[in-house]
């Protein structure tokens, strides 16, 4: 796997240059460590990530490799995406954790702090390239004391290669389209969740700066 991820205003993971986004110049090259935080920063402004927020990232290996998922996975491309990660989630403040492949019943890698501090149902497992997928393995093995969770209630998502995160967001989920669509040949898609807003046309969303009438009460 090459170590530069090239992105061009057609959206072609193959060929072209990075036009401008991310704050590069039009042909700049990125790593897929400095794409991959490029994106999740991205997200994390959006979406207002920062202490006590858990972002829920799925990663194919393999599709960023340009194979079919499931079929190429590798650690050290899993590396380099960790490493962008770690780097905005060390900026930010927020929690990132790790969907495992289907074959850990999308399991979900964390420290065991964060799991003990939710309350989530443990399982246990050990995720491998072969069982888990090499972005969990590699999340795993960089751990200070790793643990399975069942589910998670995430308030962002990122979602390299199209493995399906959906399943760990929160209620509402909010489509985010990144400025770079690919990381190397993986499409990206992501997400932000907000609260529910409830009630009907009198409903207000916002502290009102005066008092109103019309009181139910």
């Amino acid at each position: 796997m090459g170590q530069v991820m090239k992105q061009d205003s057609r959206e072609n993971p193959a060929s072209g240059s990075l036009s401008g986004n991310a704050g590069q110049p039009a042909g700049a090259e990125l790593s897929l460590t400095a794409a991959t935080a490029a994106v999740v920063r991205e997200l994390s402004e959006a979406g207002k990530l920062g202490p006590g927020k858990i972002l829920v990232v799925g990663a194919s290996t393999s599709e960023v490799a340009g194979v079919r998922i499931g079929t190429g996975g590798a650690l050290e491309v899993a590396q380099q995406l960790l490493e962008g990660i770690v780097q905005v989630a060390g900026e930010r403040g927020f929690q990132p954790v790790y969907q495992c492949c289907e074959h850990l019943n999308r399991s979900l890698v964390m420290e065991r702090s964060l799991l003990e501090k939710l309350g989530l149902r443990e399982v246990s497992a050990v995720p491998v390239p072969g069982a888990g997928g090499s972005m969990a393995a590699a999340a795993y093995r960089s751990m200070a004391d790793p643990v399975l969770a069942e589910t998670v209630e995430a308030h962002a998502g990122i979602d390299i290669g199209e493995t399906l995160i959906g399943m760990h967001l929160r209620r509402i989920a909010v489509p985010f389209r990144p400025s770079l669509r690919y990381i190397g040949a993986a499409r990206v898609n992501a997400a932000w969740s907000r609260p529910p807003l409830i009630g009907g046309e009198r409903a207000v969303y916002r502290t009102p700066e005066t008092g109103g009438s019309g009181n139910c009460g």
